[in-house]
């Protein structure tokens, strides 16, 4: 059985390390030029040094999104940001464009170039094609079935790698080259810059009838693109594992914290688990289901992994986003007293109880004994975003461990219905 990775998106330097102590066992992440995610925080040049530090001590590779699809009037900069990223030594970049793909063979040739999903890639010979141009790895398509990658992987060279999307949103369109939040908002979803208009709700007005929609039906081909639910396989990992997959990806590089931390840990215990005795993933299932409840999500799908998804795999009424925490902060350091310093998100007050969200799986009711400014002046509260505080939880505390406050006790478990 092929060793298995799993890549872990971060919107920043904090949610960078937040997955590597969380589980990753790789990262990806944007600069602040030419990824797909412009609305995400991204990294400056100081914070992608950082970040790739950071991972690379606790033996965690990080890849770098280069993955534009390219104007003419981007070719200069990009030329600049590979020469930069060079110097960075991340461990691959994720590239789309052929264009920039034959610049980073020249200018970083001794950096892996994985190819996007971007470029669409639904069938062996591309994966031939790009592996005899260099190319160390290729992320399948969304659309492609896993009896489709067993079949790719039959054809291809041993060495070559395969990373699919195994948990997030479905982008619209062929693999997320989307035209209509360039069209609908002027925001160019291939230059980065997606409005996600495919979740918003469309009906069809005849122009000599105004104010009488028509909502918009599906046919065979598969209209059904709108406003999708999210991919999620935790369920079926012994599929997915068994399918000649190399490196399982999780999509949310806008993400918080908290549902980056989540999934990292929900995703590696479920994937030692079954690694360790698919008996022993079967019996964990309840806790993988519910952790993944836990976050910040929408109805789930298997996608195209088992055929064609049909009008039961598309949501149409309304969106079904639900949250049962709320994330305060993480442990960014641990004083000589004991008390986590964090960096404030949230409310909280003193006397309430809270959860301590662990690395290795464990979530701890905790209450908060004491609150303290960055002068040690107490607080009944901290009702200031980003304030540093420190915080007396009347525990032993290890850095990284993440607070939550729990919104809602009655946990409406929305399962898929699995194709």
């Amino acid at each position: 059985m092929r060793k298995i990775e799993l890549l872990v998106p971060a919107s920043s330097l904090e949610v960078l390390k937040i997955a590597v102590i969380f589980g990753a066992d790789a990262v990806y992440i944007g600069g602040e030029a030419f990824g797909l995610r412009a609305k995400a925080k991204n990294f400056s040049h100081d914070d992608m040094k950082e970040g790739i530090a950071f991972a690379h001590e606790h033996g965690v590779k990080v890849y770098v999104t280069v993955n534009i699809l390219a104007h003419n009037y981007d070719l200069a900069g990009v030329r600049e940001y590979l020469t930069e990223l060079k110097e960075l030594k991340p461990d691959a970049l994720i590239i789309a464009d052929p264009g920039i793909y034959m610049y980073a063979k020249e200018i970083c040739p001794e950096i892996e170039r994985h190819i996007s999903t971007q470029a669409n890639n639904t069938n062996y010979e591309t994966y031939r094609f790009w592996y005899n141009l260099g190319a160390k790895r290729v992320v399948t398509a969304r659309e492609l079935s896993l009896a489709e990658i067993r079949e790719i992987r039959e054809h291809i060279p041993d060495d070559m790698e395969i990373e699919t999307f195994i948990h997030g949103a479905m982008c619209i369109s062929y693999s997320g080259r989307c035209l209509l939040s360039n069209y609908l908002a002027g925001r160019d979803a291939n230059q980065g810059a997606c409005t996600h208009p495919c979740r918003w709700k469309y009906s069809i007005v005849e122009e000599k009838r105004p104010g009488e929609y028509m909502p918009v039906f599906e046919n065979e081909r598969g209209t059904y693109i709108f406003n999708s639910k999210d991919l999620c396989m935790i369920e079926h990992m012994d599929d997915v594992i068994n399918s000649g997959i190399d490196s399982l990806k999780i999509e949310g590089r806008m993400k918080t914290a908290l549902y980056v931390a989540t999934v990292a840990r929900t995703y590696r215990k479920a994937i030692d688990d079954y690694m360790e005795s698919p008996e022993k993933y079967q019996a964990n299932m309840p806790w993988y289901q519910e952790q993944i409840s836990n976050c910040t999500y929408r109805q789930f799908t298997t996608g195209f992994f088992y055929g064609k998804p049909d009008e039961n795999t598309q949501i149409y009424d309304n969106n079904t986003y639900q949250k049962e925490y709320t994330y305060l902060g993480f442990a960014e350091a641990v004083d000589e007293r004991g008390y986590a310093q964090i960096t404030q998100r949230n409310k909280f007050s003193v006397g309430e109880t809270i959860e301590i969200m662990k690395p290795d799986g464990q979530n701890v009711s905790v209450t908060v004994k004491g609150i303290y400014d960055e002068e040690g002046n107490p607080m009944e509260s901290a009702p200031h975003a980003q304030q540093k505080l420190f915080v007396d939880l009347g525990t032993e505390i290890e850095m990284f461990m993440i607070c939550l406050e729990e919104l809602n006790r009655d946990r409406y478990s929305k399962r898929s219905q699995q194709n």
